[in-house]
């Protein structure tokens, strides 16, 4: 079939990908700036909260952590370490206590070995690559006309569901 230049139709593929991922991220940011306005009733510190959650399930093994930046919380069941960002470890903020709580549920999956955690941790390594690779491939097929393009373009849209 014939299309016009500089169209495929696997473009769509990548066009419906990346309005996903930037309707998700636009909500989930929009959601955290809106209650991170909105201060606790307990005055409960992000840190706190983790530590609270964490001593509640029984956990005494993880350590709470600050990095820097916003929105790079993450819980790390290699180290056992549950870092909480800027945002988080020191604001009493509602999003902060949610925050500190959604990472927290993913130690409380590790200590009890929930099988989804485990699958999603041993795919971490592959959406790690997919995500690095994608868009380097893709725009690579988008730049070029011609056959092999279209490889680069196939493979960035396969890296870029892989992440």
């Amino acid at each position: 079939m014939y299309y016009p230049m500089f169209f495929e139709p696997t473009y769509m593929l990548v066009i419906i990908g990346v309005i996903i991922c930037l309707l998700a991220s636009s909500k989930m940011k929009s959601t955290f700036n809106k209650y991170s306005r909105v201060r606790n009733h307990s005055g409960m510190t992000g840190r706190e909260a983790a530590e609270q959650v964490l001593r509640g399930a029984g956990i005494y093994d993880v350590r709470v952590e600050h990095i820097s930046g916003d929105l790079t919380d993450h819980y790390d069941p290699r180290t056992k370490v549950l870092r909480l960002s800027d945002a988080t470890y020191n604001s009493t903020s509602v999003a902060a206590v949610g925050v500190a709580a959604h990472e927290c549920g993913h130690a409380i999956q590790h200590a009890t070995g929930y099988a989804p955690l485990k699958i999603r941790g041993a795919l971490v390594p592959v959406a790690n690559f997919g995500s690095t690779i994608a868009w380097p491939l893709i725009l690579i097929g988008l730049l070029f006309s011609s056959r092999s393009s279209m490889l680069f373009l196939n493979l960035g849209i396969i890296a870029f569901s892989l992440a």
